[in-house]
């Protein structure tokens, strides 16, 4: 099942006394903020949505300044809060290119058919995301995503093909 919305930061302090909160983004393009007109604020379990009245940036963090937040209490009360958004809000993917949330839990199989176990985590490493998949055991194997290794992703009926190479397992 695709996933409905999108975690794109987390509100970490206050900034200023007019109402502006530090966010922490989950994103490597943070003007990307700036084609948001609202975004969704899980507070107590609940989806909020705010209106985005101003964004300014603080060295890696972005500034939010919503409407109806106009003071440093109000701004308070929203501290730890993650920030999602629609998934219909995000950007068009290039080609090959997919949703990390949309990866994790996804069965992982040799080509010859053989289940690896599940994709658990991805990070990166610079040169590439390492895939990080792990058995029923509760054992990682850690895949780079190369096309030599990682040779099919099939959203649709939900696998992900690979091809070991010698020395990665």
């Amino acid at each position: 099942m695709k996933q409905e919305y999108f975690e794109i930061g987390q509100i970490v302090n206050t900034f200023g006394i007019k109402g502006f909160v530090k966010v922490n983004p989950f994103t490597d393009d943070l003007e990307r903020f700036e084609e948001l007109d609202s975004v969704f604020v899980v507070k107590n379990k609940e989806l909020i949505e705010m209106k985005i009245e101003e964004i300014k940036y603080h060295k890696n963090l972005v500034l939010i300044k919503f409407k109806g937040i106009e003071d440093i209490n109000m701004a308070e009360k929203y501290k730890g809060c993650y920030i999602k958004i629609k998934r219909e809000a995000t950007r068009k993917l290039p080609k090959d290119t997919y949703f990390i949330a949309d990866l994790i839990g996804l069965p992982v199989y040799e080509e010859n058919g053989n289940l690896l176990g599940k994709l658990d985590d991805i990070y990166n490493n610079k040169s590439h995301d390492i895939y990080v998949v792990k058995d029923g055991l509760g054992k990682q194997i850690l895949l780079p995503s190369t096309k030599e290794v990682i040779k099919q992703i099939d959203i649709e009926n939900e696998k992900i093909v690979v091809h070991l190479i010698d020395g990665l397992i």
